[in-house]
């Protein structure tokens, strides 16, 4: 059974047969732009209405929730229709709302010191499994309408790029989110990378990079071993080329890993020959390592060091930590400790 989002228009048509051809239209607007369940479609017949609500269910369950202290981000827990677990995440800011959206329940990239990573693999995502993600957060978010959708949550993007791409699609031309409002994330999946640059499209680009030489970052980052650092520079200049967009790193910033003045200076020779923008996160600690987030002196250190060689960055600062918001700790289920990454 197709879910309410995995549907297009020509399915709805096809269960709506004898119904006036403007009501797909109607329904479809009702979905993605009004955020409706069918039940509350009241500008329908009722006869519809319990049609589709029978024959396309949603594919999300509330599992559970969790709020931070202030209210500003909201981490729902989601059961698929098989019994598999996903997170979604929605985080208010003064001048933007935006939703972590995860493309794959787990993830089989195996980075040690991410609790998806450490969970394993079970399987991608739909279409409407993504997209759904989108229009329950922005129901949730209700008058303070979502402006951007980041694909950083559970799950590597390129490694379910049909669906992820057909989902960023609906998330653009039918909900409405402008296309350069939306980032896919990646660890660095270089044939992704250069599919995407093809595309030209004006979706934003960010790669977890973490490490900027490959023996720290094999570690860190096994698909490194595969893509190293010389080949996702070459396809990382090929994206900023096609598309005229500047993209960025993400660094999970370490304690005595990789938040070493050399390590900055590793980092800004990477980056600045691409121009690209780096953005600090503090490491959130997950039950399944022992690693630590860097000292916040030791990160305004090493922002400051970036900025002294010309990378602009940024010093994200973590969301919801009280209530377990980084990627897949809501979920996660680990009881023993990996351990934490070592300098090489």
């Amino acid at each position: 059974m197709l879910t309410r989002y995995d549907a297009c228009r020509d399915d709805i048509a096809s269960l709506l047969q004898g119904e006036p051809r403007y009501r797909v239209e109607q329904i479809w607007q009702g979905l993605y732009r009004r955020h409706l369940d069918p039940a509350e479609m009241t500008d329908l017949p009722l006869s519809v209405r319990e049609t589709l609500s029978q024959n396309f269910p949603p594919a999300l369950r509330q599992v559970s929730t969790r709020s931070s202290t202030n209210g500003d981000t909201i981490k729902w827990l989601w059961g698929l229709r098989d019994g598999v677990r996903i997170e979604t995440v929605l985080m208010r800011y003064s001048s933007r709302t935006t939703v972590c959206v995860s493309t794959q329940a787990g993830c089989g990239m195996g980075c040690g010191f991410c609790a998806t990573g450490q969970a394993g693999f079970e399987r991608n995502l739909t279409i409407g499994e993504i997209v759904e993600q989108v229009v329950r957060a922005a129901r949730a978010s209700g008058a303070q309408r979502v402006s951007n959708v980041v694909f950083m949550g559970m799950g590597e993007p390129f490694a379910n790029f049909s669906a992820t791409w057909a989902g960023l699609l609906r998330i653009n031309r039918d909900m409405g989110i402008a296309a350069r409002k939306i980032t896919l994330s990646t660890v660095g999946v270089v044939p992704g990378i250069r599919r995407l640059a093809a595309l030209r499209s004006q979706v934003g680009l960010a790669v977890s990079l973490h490490a900027a030489d490959d023996s720290l970052r094999d570690e860190l980052v096994p698909l490194n071993r595969r893509y190293p650092l010389v080949m996702l520079a070459d396809a990382c200049r090929e994206y900023c080329v096609r598309t005229g967009r500047r993209l960025s790193f993400e660094w999970a910033m370490i304690d005595g890993t990789n938040d070493s003045q050399s390590d900055a200076e590793k980092l800004a020779a990477y980056a600045a020959p691409l121009q690209a923008h780096v953005n600090l996160l503090p490491l959130n600690p997950t039950p399944g390592s022992s690693a630590r987030g860097s000292p916040p002196e030791r990160i305004r250190l090493f922002r400051d060091n970036l900025r002294s060689r010309g990378v602009n960055t940024t010093i994200r600062h973590s969301r919801g930590v009280d209530m377990d918001a980084a990627c897949g700790q809501l979920r996660a289920g680990v009881s023993t400790a990996t351990g934490r990454p070592r300098r090489t």
